[in-house]
């Protein structure tokens, strides 16, 4: 299964679960009029108490409630959904154009720094079999040239090992940047089944006297943790931009025929390790742009977590680099 279709698993899986907001409306139905039978008897109290004249645009507070409650999937969820999905739709699209540009760049670079490989005599037979075998025909049997079809051989063969470690580790890379975009997506679908199913009982609770920021609560908390999604694809565009750049200058530098190119990937590689580590504040840059509390801890944790991930690529990459490094010194 592809990374695209989890995350379009946890988009089913949330439309899903959307149900049953719906049954728990009936247990907030019955907190939600006690409460405003409490809370209109005492605003009544008040005012009678004071001989005042009874205010009835407070009073009208409990009903209001009441009325998103009975039709919360409708009214509550469905109206910050519609507002919310733009928002959302567009920084995918922006994140689809930058990946395809980078697609693009990446099989273009491949394919200059193939040819620029090839243009090289000593590094043609490495990458290309027929270069390797037309060497091969050049040579004779004296024991001068026996000696340079091992070495040869044995050049060839650790090329294709140093490649296949570097390969290795790009693809473990890989996999834990889409594995981090994968938990954020995956908690977030989490947070936001429990707060669009408990959102009646959040809603049945607001309406009890002394209780009304549990409203404001939980809107901010939903539509924070509704914009993780954007704010991953908006960090992600900006990866998929910075590593075009840098595709797009080794391009023009593979244009001259006398440059020889760097296959190490070593830029790639610390990009890779960034997103890894950036995953994890979506959270905390999300709390910049709406202000929600109730997930400090989550924060705090994944914020760790991005560290000690960060340290184990790190630390990965310098030891995958200096065993390269000490092969090649060891010729």
């Amino acid at each position: 299964m592809e990374w695209d279709n989890l995350h379009e698993l946890l988009r089913s899986l949330y439309d899903d679960m959307m149900p049953l907001a719906g049954d728990m409306a009936a247990v907030a139905k019955g907190l939600a009029g006690l409460g405003a039978l409490f809370y209109v008897a005492l605003k009544v109290w008040q005012a009678l108490s004071r001989a005042e004249p009874i205010d009835m645009f407070p009073l009208l507070r409990p009903f209001a409630l009441g009325l998103c409650i009975m039709f919360f999937p409708t009214i509550v969820l469905g109206t910050i959904n519609a507002v919310l999905s733009p928002v959302v739709i567009g920084t995918h699209q922006i994140l689809e154009d930058q990946v395809l540009d980078l697609n693009q760049l990446q099989q273009q670079k491949d394919q200059l720094e193939y040819e620029a490989m090839v243009r090289n005599p000593e590094t043609a037979y490495m990458v290309s079999d027929e270069e390797f075998d037309k060497k091969l025909d050049e040579l004779g049997w004296s024991p001068s040239d026996i000696g340079t079809m091992a070495g040869m051989y044995m050049d060839r063969q650790a090329y294709k090992i140093e490649k296949a470690i570097k390969d290795w580790f790009r693809n473990l890379l890989e996999i834990l940047f889409q594995a981090a975009a994968l938990v954020i997506d995956t908690i977030r679908t989490f947070f936001l089944i429990v707060l669009s199913i408990l959102g009646p009982i959040a809603f049945a609770i607001s309406v009890w006297d002394g209780f009304q920021s549990t409203l404001t609560q939980w809107l901010t908390r939903y539509v924070s943790v509704y914009l993780w999604l954007p704010v991953s694809d908006l960090f992600s565009s900006m990866l998929a931009r910075i590593q075009s750049l840098i595709l797009e200058r080794d391009i023009a530098m593979l244009a001259d025929p006398t440059y020889i190119p760097d296959t190490s990937n070593t830029v790639y590689i610390i990009f890779m390790i960034i997103g890894i580590i950036g995953y994890f504040t979506i959270p905390t840059v999300t709390g910049w742009v709406i202000q929600a509390g109730g997930a400090g801890n989550f924060t705090r944790n994944v914020n760790q977590a991005a560290m000690k991930t960060g340290n184990i690529a790190g630390a990965g990459a310098g030891s995958a680099a200096g065993n390269i490094g000490g092969k090649l010194m060891g010729k």
